[in-house]
């Protein structure tokens, strides 16, 4: 009994404390401060590392170079780490040299997240094409 009573007591002065609380910036609306990112399907599938939904966007044409978010599809690939994906990319197209605007490329991305993977295989696929 001792304990519900004193449970029941906690509650309320809890209850009570949060009634009359006011939000620190009352004056800013709050939907204002929220910032909104928006990532298009085929680079969050590319994130997540989803190859069949990879695969089944670029049969219907998906474009591997736009821009999303301020990132290309093998910038994703790359900081993700998502080899499969970034070669299956650059098997269809992917500019690998496509810098953005903080003037960072696919490699970059790689390199800052630690994705050595990736980081290899634009190495290679670039020294490649330089060859040719």
């Amino acid at each position: 009994m001792k304990k519900s009573i004193i449970i029941s007591a906690i509650a309320l002065c809890f209850s009570l404390g949060t009634v009359n609380a006011t939000p620190l910036n009352s004056t800013r609306n709050t939907l204002e401060s929220v910032r909104y990112f928006k990532v298009n399907s085929f680079c969050v599938s590319i994130a997540l590392g989803d190859i069949d939904t990879v695969m089944k966007l670029l049969s219907l044409g998906e474009d591997v170079n736009q821009i999303s978010n301020g990132m290309t599809p093998a910038m994703y690939a790359a900081k993700f780490n998502r080899t499969e994906i970034l070669e299956l990319l650059i098997i269809h197209g992917a500019d690998l040299k496509t810098k953005n605007s903080k003037k960072m490329t696919a490699a970059k991305y790689a390199e800052i997240h630690g994705a050595t993977d990736a980081a290899l295989i634009i190495k290679e696929t670039l020294a490649e094409k330089k060859k040719k």
